[in-house]
């Protein structure tokens, strides 16, 4: 018999090679294992009544629903994969944030806005030193701020709005040196503002408004070098002034401090030359309005409902943008200068409103004609006795903007046929394009106006610059003013118009909605901060991002990647290590290893040693016409003893990654087990530096040979329940009877084999692991801890996460060949995982599509019992699954559900040596009916008819 032998050299090129390999499947494939864990811990955390996380770790970085985002991206760094994005937008989650999180160190986006979630913010998020984006707005959150957050290096933007926060603002935020956003709005907020905010040299936006803050405004704040929105309304800064040093705020663009029980004289705001907006509005604000200049930016002076008294100032004459003076409920006295709205050219689109009710103006200075888009309000004054102007001083509504409709849709496209959800672009070059839109829910958080109408242009133009696209690609459907205020509205990104594509490719799609979720949109000094509530895709683009509410993959699919890189590693290592200890001490290896095999054949009752000459003589010295089979362990060989007994041999090969633990142990545990679903373990040879087990022989092959086409006759429906009936209690048999119990570890389509009357048995026992024992207590540990193996497809992806092999471990490989029992399928094929794909279709009412066409006619209401069966064994989650007792149980009665003929059919089908029962000669007789396999509907939810095309 031939042996390998190799020099020096061939060690350093196997290392070099084994390297290389391991290299570039870390590049692609390998995601850091604590991280790993932390995201099922963190998934773990978050109910999702939705099922929207089933594409947790799916290879495609990002998935939506119709409404939502879903984004686990990754960064390559030391070998690794490590978590980048985390973004759960608008998922429909609840539960709370774990700890586990601070352990996704190299994360830049941190992204829950959206959604039910509840609890507080971990501390351990001061642990990712490379957060840039922390976005948990839109929640329940309770509890205070974590000081520890105030030491993020890299934080960006900090957005925790409308959550139900208390507690003060930590002094340790003062740290964030790169942070450009403070959105803390509509919490409950408490304390003082830090005056050592003052320090920070980046901060753009200030939005504390809405809480329970306290205290007095420190006047260093005006000591920031780049603030232009502060924005502090509703809060209770009791009997406190406004510092004079705000007025010198020189980039300041808004000054919002409504309703903050503030008392004093308004400062003096000369000095902030960009300022568009103020609203000191119901306070206790007292003296006169200051008389100083006010600059031409100026678009909103909101003064109502202070203490203030004087005459109105000429100031607020001749302010080109003026769109609301409001000075409703002071005590104003004097005339009115009708300079305020003379003199104004207007594009038919701006409109000013001067609000004057409840004050003590006597007269007019001036003329009262006002143009058409001005409106006077001047109920309650004294100047309402003049007849001239009683037309002004009527009852009067509140300004209040309601929905307000933009779209601008032309009649000439009525007549022709664009149907839903394709619409027509409305600013299309190409007249009546009919396409999909992105709809996106967008809000301006603190805009720098009042009235929208005269911004529209710009900020399409604004926003379609930001974004890279066409101007006529964005189309304003609806806008509506909303408390703060803030600006919501509705918008619609059409595709470029062409005569070939009429909706987004998967790229550009992926591209607008990351400059959404990234803020990569620069920012405006007159839109001001904005939000994504929601990215809505329609229907059409259920094939450009796969729904993750409609999509099923489990942890399996990256699981079963990273395991095969892992065995690569481990493999290289093995042939690396053996290849030395064969130049250095090959014939002490070898003896070392005989003696300890023999040691252990003697302490093993009714397994026969044979020598290798039986071996050799059983299968024509190994001649290739015997082989019947090969895997990882090695080849296996169909053997015929001197008795005359079939056998089935098989011999390791040299390097095998199986190796001398895994051959000792299928020894010493099939010695013990007798199930007729079980293979039956003969005998074993320890001779000539060999490793053969010696199995009773199993005519129809593996599982996997049947599925895949080939044997010359397909399995109806009958068999394969019949075998994963057979399978199951071959394994209930293992996790409840045998002593102690067994795991598996490696149950696959490939190990289960099937004997001349197609009785199903579980074979190969190289991986298994005993069951966990009572310790000293009494108490039984509820799995094993163990390194992780297994098979790429089929491994559990907790027991890979976690390292806790379990009894549900092998319920999830189980019900992978459920799912190939039905289908046909390999468990990864072309990128594919046979989880995902069955999950996809059932949860759109396909699943009758994805039938093996070979399987023929079936009892379809079996068949999606069956199929039920083997997607809650797959779940992700442990405790999700059923146990094996419960699998047992449910196929069994589908067993006994089955038509009494095709059962008997299948029954004695497989008395005759081998042969398979053609599925065409099932009789008609049912209990219940059948459906073909390539016509389907009634269970559909769609209620269409899916073609089947055979793979």
């Amino acid at each position: 018999m031939s042996r390998l032998r190799i020099g020096p050299f061939g060690v350093v090129l196997v290392v070099w090679l084994c390297w290389s390999s391991l290299l570039m499947g870390a590049n692609s494939q390998i995601t850091h294992p604590e991280e790993g864990t932390a995201l099922q811990v963190i998934k773990r955390n978050l109910i999702d009544p939705n099922k929207n996380l089933s594409n947790w770790n799916r290879g495609d970085p990002c998935t939506s629903n119709w409404t939502g985002v879903l984004c686990y991206n990754t960064t390559m760094d030391d070998g690794y994969l490590h978590v980048k994005e985390l973004q759960l937008l608008n998922m429909n989650l609840s539960g709370s944030l774990s700890p586990a999180l601070g352990y996704l160190s190299y994360m830049k986006i941190l992204d829950f806005m959206w959604n039910k979630i509840s609890g507080s913010i971990p501390k351990e998020i001061g642990n990712i030193t490379s957060l840039e984006l922390l976005l948990l707005n839109g929640n329940q959150l309770t509890g205070s701020l974590p000081e520890e957050i105030g030491y993020l290096p890299n934080l960006d933007r900090i957005q925790i709005d409308q959550n139900q926060i208390s507690g003060p603002i930590p002094k340790s935020f003062a740290n964030l040196n790169k942070t450009k956003h403070f959105h803390m709005n509509n919490n409950s907020i408490s304390g003082q503002i830090p005056s050592e905010l003052s320090r920070l040299p980046n901060l753009v936006h200030m939005l504390l408004d809405n809480n329970n803050l306290s205290g007095y405004l420190p006047p260093e704040l005006a000591k920031l070098p780049n603030l232009l929105i502060l924005q502090l309304d509703n809060n209770n800064f009791d009997g406190t002034t406004i510092p004079a040093s705000y007025g010198n705020m020189s980039h300041l663009l808004k000054l919002s401090l409504r309703n903050c029980s503030l008392q004093g004289p308004i400062p003096d705001l000369s000095g902030i030359p960009n300022l568009a907006y103020i609203d000191l509005s119901s306070n206790q604000l007292n003296g006169s309005i200051p008389p100083n200049r006010l600059f031409e930016n100026i678009t909103t002076i909101y003064l109502s409902n202070n203490n203030l008294t004087g005459t109105i100032p000429v100031n607020l004459s001749g302010l080109p943008y003026l769109q609301r003076l409001l000075l409703a409920n002071n005590s104003l006295n004097g005339s009115l200068p009708s300079t305020i709205w003379q003199n104004r050219t207007s594009n038919g689109n701006e409109s000013l409103i001067l609000d004057f009710r409840n004050n003590m103006l006597s007269n007019f200075s001036g003329s009262v004609d006002l143009p058409p888009n001005v409106t006077l309000w001047l109920q309650g004054n004294p100047i309402c006795l003049n007849a001239n102007v009683v037309k002004f001083c009527g009852s009067q509504s509140d300004d209040v903007n309601n929905i307000q409709k933009l779209t601008n849709s032309t009649t000439v496209c009525l007549n022709q046929s664009c149907p839903p959800p394709y619409e027509y672009s409305p600013q299309s070059p190409l007249s009546c394009f009919c396409a999909a839109p992105l709809l996106v829910g967008y809000r301006l958080k603190s805009p720098g106006f009042w009235d929208f109408q005269p911004y529209i242009y710009s900020f399409e133009d604004y926003l379609t610059n930001g974004l890279k696209v066409n101007l006529y690609q964005l189309d304003i459907d609806t806008f509506v003013w909303e408390k703060g205020p803030r600006l919501k509205m509705y918008l619609k990104i059409f595709p470029v118009s062409d005569n070939y594509s009429h909706v987004f490719n998967r790229s550009e799609v992926l591209r607008i909605r990351s400059m959404f979720t990234g803020w990569t949109i620069p920012d405006s000094d007159v839109f001001g901060p904005y939000e994504l509530l929601n990215f809505t895709l329609l229907d059409p683009y259920k094939d450009v991002i796969p729904l993750s509410s409609t999509s099923g993959i489990s942890g399996g699919a990256i699981a079963g990647i990273v395991i095969g890189a892992i065995a690569g590693a481990v493999t290289c290592s093995a042939i690396v290590t053996l290849l030395i200890l064969r130049l250095h001490k090959r014939k002490h290896h070898t003896a070392s290893k005989k003696r300890l095999l023999s040691r252990i054949s003697m302490k093993i009752d009714g397994v026969k040693a044979f020598t290798y000459e039986e071996m050799a003589l059983a299968t024509n010295n190994f001649n290739s016409s015997s082989q019947v089979g090969e895997g990882g362990y090695g080849k296996v060989y169909k053997g015929i003893l001197v008795d005359g007994t079939v056998v089935a041999i098989k011999r390791a090969q040299e390097g095998s990654l199986q190796g001398e633990k895994e051959f000792l142990t299928e020894i010493e545990i099939l010695s013990r087990l007798h199930h007729r679903n079980l293979v039956a373990l003969i005998g074993y040879c320890d001779e000539e530096g060999e490793q053969m087990l010696v199995y009773e022989f199993m005519s129809n092959g593996t599982l996997r040979d049947q599925l895949s086409g080939k044997s010359k006759e397909p399995m109806n429906f009958a068999m394969r329940l019949r075998v994963a009936l057979a399978s199951s209690k071959g394994i209930l048999y293992l996790h409840t009877e045998a002593d102690p119990p067994i795991f598996h570890r490696d149950i696959k389509a490939s190990n289960i084999l099937l004997d001349s009357k197609f009785i199903a048995k579980v074979a190969d026992f190289g991986l298994s692991r005993l069951a966990p024992v009572p310790d000293l207590e009494g108490i039984l540990p509820g799995h094993v801890s163990t390194v992780v193996k297994g098979t790429p497809g089929y491994l559990d992806p907790e027991y890979f996460l976690t390292h806790k092999l379990t009894d549900k471990s092998d319920v999830y490989s189980l019900g992978v060949v459920f799912l190939e029992l039905l289908t046909g399928m390999p468990p990864i094929s072309h990128g594919k995982n046979i989880v995902r794909e069955v999950n996809i279709a059932y949860h759109s009412g396909m699943i009758f599509s994805v039938i093996d066409v070979q399987m023929g006619s079936y009892p379809s209401e079996l068949v999606e019992k069956f199929i039920k069966l083997a997607l809650k064994c797959c779940q992700d989650e442990t405790d999700a699954r059923p146990s094996m007792s419960d699998v047992v149980r449910e196929l069994e009665s589908m067993w006994n559900m089955m038509p009494e003929s095709d059962s008997r059919m299948t029954e004695s089908s497989t008395i005759d040596s081998g042969k398979v029962m053609n599925p065409s000669s099932s009789s008609s007789t049912t209990k219940n009916p059948y459906v073909s396999s390539d016509v389907s509907g009634s269970d559909l939810v769609s209620g269409v008819i899916p073609t089947i095309t055979p793979r």
